[in-house]
């Protein structure tokens, strides 16, 4: 028995109706997180990256006063930041190169996790979870992804 099985059942127990509640919340198709994990995640960069281009003079005074990213300038530091963060949330929304998508994602995560706000680690640790998730599951039946994936392979056969 697997263990999450195990798990449903020493939880139900004797009771027919856990067991039966348990039974349909695993019935759940995984592309429906997949869609919910893709739109959650995606918020988060799209609404940085738009407040970001909406008061560009204020997103550079952050760069340069605050954030202070290694290695980069300010200016190219913010210019990649807004460009992955309306770029790669756009992609994760409607499912078009997701798996790729993910990576600048992972990255910012871990510069602005490495450098910027290290004590921001609980917000830092869902969005790279969701994130790893998407990268290494990929988009589900509900994204462009899927849709070309099924056109190519029937193109194949």
């Amino acid at each position: 028995m697997p263990p999450t099985a195990a798990y449903d059942a020493a939880v139900a127990g004797s009771r027919p109706g856990v067991t039966m509640w348990l039974c349909r919340l695993a019935q759940v198709p995984l592309s429906f997180h997949q869609l919910l994990f893709r739109l959650a995640v995606a918020s988060v960069f799209l609404k940085a990256g738009l407040i970001k281009a909406s008061s560009w003079e204020a997103t550079l005074g952050l760069f340069r006063d605050e954030y202070r990213v290694p290695v980069l300038p300010a200016e190219m530091a913010a210019t990649l930041a807004a460009t992955f963060e309306l770029s790669c949330s756009t992609l994760l929304i409607i499912g078009l190169a997701t798996r790729v998508a993910t990576l600048p994602l992972l990255a910012m995560v871990a510069t602005i996790q490495l450098f910027v706000y290290p004590s921001a680690w609980s917000e830092h640790l869902v969005w790279s979870s969701i994130l790893l998730f998407l990268l290494t599951r990929g988009p589900g039946v509900i994204s462009l992804d899927y849709l070309i994936a099924r056109a190519w392979a029937r193109r194949a056969s």
